[in-house]
C-alpha cells in the first residue's frame, strides 16, 4: 500500500477513534492531546508522509480498535508498525526509518 493512501486510511480511524485531526505548518513533530475536552492529533504538514503515518499509528497503537473496522492490509500495516515501536521503544518516532513502499 503506498504511504500516501495508507495515510489517509489511519486518518479516518484515527478520525473513528474520537480523534479530530488538524494539519498545521510549524517546527513541532506534531502529537495528541485532549484540549477542552476534545481529542486532537496535530500533524505537521512539512513532515514526510512516512512521519505522519507513524504519528498517527503511535495513536491508535493505544485505542481500543474492536469496534471499528480496519481493512487487512491496513491492520498489517498497522502491526508492522507497532512491532517496531517496540522494538525502538527508547527512541523518537521521527527517527525511525519507516519504508512502506
Amino acid at each position: 500500500m503506498k504511504t500516501e493512501q495508507l495515510l489517509l486510511e489511519l486518518e479516518q480511524l484515527v478520525e473513528q477513534a474520537g480523534y479530530t485531526i488538524r494539519k498545521e505548518k510549524g517546527t513541532f513533530r506534531g502529537d495528541s492531546c485532549v484540549m477542552e475536552g476534545e481529542k486532537l492529533v496535530v500533524l505537521n504538514k512539512k513532515k514526510p508522509e512516512q512521519q505522519q503515518v507513524g504519528l498517527l499509528a503511535r495513536v491508535l497503537q493505544d485505542q481500543p480498535l474492536h469496534d471499528i473496522y480496519i481493512k487487512p492490509a491496513v491492520r498489517r500495516q498497522l502491526e508492522e508498525l507497532w512491532e517496531r515501536f517496540e522494538q525502538f521503544k527508547d527512541r523518537e518516532i521521527e527517527e525511525l526509518d519507516i519504508d512502506l513502499e
